[in-house]
């Protein structure tokens, strides 16, 4: 592994996949809110380490080349990315019950570069 680690981007639609889910931890069990943040950091450093790791399940499916995912630990939430040249675009960070496609290709998605 590479000690070199590429830049996160958050994108927007992701941000807003973080705060919901953290208001519903902090709303529901705010005593593990904390280790759901921890998890989620977790998450994001192996992406940064080793992006290629992750699984492109979904850019199969959705004919997305270079999609790819991540599931946080004891969580069940899945980081989806977007590894580039010099950056990692961090698409949505959804729970992964929901129905991802529809999640992934709803109008406000990102395009891909």
């Amino acid at each position: 592994m590479s000690s070199r680690f590429k830049r996160l981007v958050r994108l927007e639609l992701a941000n807003d996949d973080v705060s919901s889910a953290l208001d519903h931890y902090l709303d529901e069990a705010p005593e593990i809110a904390g280790k759901f943040v921890d998890a989620l950091e977790q998450a994001f450093r192996h992406v940064q380490r080793a992006p290629a790791t992750g699984s492109p399940r979904y850019a199969h499916e959705l004919n997305l080349p270079g999609l790819r995912f991540w599931a946080c630990r004891r969580f069940p939430y899945l980081v989806f990315y977007m590894e580039h040249a010099d950056h990692i675009d961090i698409w949505r960070v959804l729970h992964a019950h929901r129905d991802i496609p529809s999640w992934l290709v709803e109008p406000k998605a990102p395009k891909t570069h």
